[in-house]
């Protein structure tokens, strides 16, 4: 079992920058790869970023150029990060760290509990 922890999350005017962090723990060496997904009100739940064990990162087009994620590794946990820069009001939502153990397009096996973030209009 992997467990995942998010913070970083709040409420920030348009053009600002936060960062969202996920502690991950446990069954670290089963992860192929952890990203984050995103859901607004209303609205399906839908990827953001993602970075694999190697290093490689891919994001969703909504974001790119605006975000960056990257990985911390230490001897017991892994914690994964998401620079969030430039905020748009439509990047309100719900953001929800992930792990998954499958290859490219495979769906997430472990999920965060999610932490908001609010850019007001």
């Amino acid at each position: 079992q992997v467990q995942l922890v998010e913070s970083g999350g709040g409420l920030v005017q348009a053009g600002g920058s936060l960062r969202l962090s996920c502690a991950a723990s446990g069954s670290m060496l089963s992860i192929s790869a952890m990203g984050w997904y995103r859901q607004a009100p209303g609205k399906q739940r839908e990827w953001v970023a993602t970075i694999t064990t190697g290093g490689r990162t891919i994001y969703a087009d909504s974001v790119k150029g605006r975000f960056t994620i990257t990985r911390d590794n230490a001897k017991t946990t892994v914690t994964v990060f998401l620079q969030m820069n430039s905020l748009k009001p439509e990047d309100t939502a719900v953001y929800y760290c992930y792990g998954r153990t499958g290859g490219i397009g495979t769906l997430p096996n472990y999920w965060g509990q999610g932490t908001q973030v609010t850019v007001p209009s």
